[in-house]
């Protein structure tokens, strides 16, 4: 795999970002570029700023110092600017986020409709196409509440894909759901990550980390303290915090 920098411009590229939550130091001169096409796993034990980390990238969280650009132009502040880069920023969460009052269909096709201007009847056959490829298509006429969280969660990524992202961040995308629905939501990932989805997850699934992968980030106390290849990572972790988050996960 290329680096970012052998591809031209990243997608998605922070320079210097500091954050505080009050007297909390939660991200600590943080650097990172993610190249078209990459997929960049971020792992770390909890409150270490990965979620924080990922939440800035679309300005869900603001940030004290530093820069964030997509496809080398500054995050803009607000306003319609700031609404179409989001729109260009797939963004799925923990908690699905699905509006709870409409169906499956109406929540992946109205981002399209309205933010993107395309009309009802384009916007649902594309629509019933990501809900056919994520595999809940047959659930396109219930709401929400009718779903397991495994169909929730799968929906919520079609939701992200009709807004045709330029790249895709996942935060914690599994860790709601029961066990046997984990692998669901995760072969739909690998699915876009074999497409060439550029991709930025926070995750706790080390297997998924290992393999999709192309580069790892381990974050500790809101810092990147390293980051590598899965192999490098897992097999040849360079400094103690990464060896005891990795043997603290062995040990469960």
């Amino acid at each position: 795999m290329q680096s970012a920098t052998e591809k031209g411009t990243p997608v998605i590229e922070l320079r210097h970002v500091e954050k505080h939550f009050g007297d909390l130091h939660v991200l600590r001169d943080v650097n990172l570029a993610v190249g078209r096409g990459e997929v960049l796993v971020v792992v770390g034990p909890s409150g270490s700023g990965k979620s924080t980390m990922c939440r800035t990238i679309n300005r869900l969280e603001t940030i004290d110092s530093g820069e964030i650009l997509i496809e080398g132009e500054p995050l803009p502040q607000e306003g319609r600017e700031l609404a179409r880069m989001r729109a260009e920023l797939g963004m799925v969460f923990q908690q699905f986020n699905l509006f709870a009052h409409m169906t499956v269909l109406d929540n992946v096709t109205l981002g399209p409709r309205d933010v993107l201007g395309v009309p009802r009847e384009e916007a649902e056959r594309q629509a019933m196409e990501l809900l056919e490829r994520v595999g809940v298509a047959e659930q396109a006429h219930k709401v929400p509440a009718q779903l397991s969280g495994g169909q929730q969660q799968r929906a919520a990524i079609a939701r992200s894909l009709a807004m045709r992202p330029k790249a895709m961040m996942f935060d914690e995308p599994t860790s709601a759901l029961d066990p046997e629905m984990i692998n669901e939501v995760l072969d739909v990932m690998v699915e876009l990550a074999r497409e060439g989805m550029t991709m930025v997850v926070v995750t706790h699934e080390m297997s998924f980390a290992r393999r999709v992968a192309d580069r790892v980030v381990f974050m500790a106390d809101g810092q990147i303290v390293e980051e590598g290849s899965p192999d490098e990572f897992f097999d040849h972790p360079r400094s103690q915090r990464a060896r005891d988050f990795l043997d603290s996960i062995r040990g469960h």
